[in-house]
């Protein structure tokens, strides 16, 4: 069975999809993680964003690894582990802009169905049940106001020592949803079958319940 999550940043489908992978004993797959693994490269890097073909080459080539449990995922490229490095707000919008080149969502949608080929997984991102896997057995549109997801991401940034105030941080969840809708390539949508969740004003328990009932009566 595969469980696709998507939505917008800050909606809580990192947090949900790793619960319900505890909860099934299912392999939790971060798409995300991957797109922010390129991003990291072509920031360490400095390359610039327009340059889509070279961006796209290292897609092609490079080596992304998910390795450990759910509670302690390492994000692996090239050997190197990159997993605290990706998780900032500059590699979160660095990671919106890679991921509307057209190669690189082809080179990493290739990886996402082979890692979840003849597998029990929970996959998020933000065209898993449109794009990646649009036949999975459970799709799961998970949503929330842009005021909702910005309280939420800026309570983590500053867990992470990350500052910004909450008006930037919803600036930049506002600008990504922008670039994330209309991009030309696989833009986030929600796919015709799925479930729309609007978890503004759910607990992330009782949207772990919600989606459980639908994974019951799927299976």
């Amino acid at each position: 069975m595969i469980i696709a999550i998507d939505g917008p940043a800050g909606a809580g489908k990192s947090t949900v999809a790793k619960s319900l992978a505890r909860k099934l004993n299912y392999l939790y797959i971060d798409t995300g993680a991957m797109y922010r693994a390129i991003a990291w490269k072509v920031v360490t890097d400095k390359i610039a964003f327009a340059r889509g073909e070279e961006i796209g080459a290292i897609a092609a080539t490079a080596k992304i690894e998910l390795r450990g449990e759910v509670d302690n995922l390492q994000v692996m490229l090239d050997d190197e582990n990159i997993t605290a490095s990706i998780r900032t707000p500059e590699i979160s919008n660095a990671a919106s802009i890679v991921s509307a080149i057209p190669a690189v969502r082809k080179a990493l949608v290739a990886q996402q169905q082979a890692l979840g080929k003849n597998i029990n997984c929970v996959m998020e991102g933000r065209d898993i049940g449109t794009v990646v896997f649009p036949d999975a057995q459970v799709k799961i549109f998970l949503d929330a106001s842009a005021d909702a997801r910005a309280e939420r991401r800026h309570v983590e940034d500053a867990a992470k020592g990350a500052a910004s105030s909450l008006d930037e941080t919803k600036a930049a969840i506002v600008e990504r949803d922008e670039r994330d809708s209309n991009r030309a390539d696989s833009p986030l949508v929600k796919a015709e079958d799925a479930v729309y969740i609007d978890s503004s004003a759910f607990t992330i328990d009782e949207v772990i319940e919600q989606i459980m009932n639908f994974v019951r009566s799927s299976i």
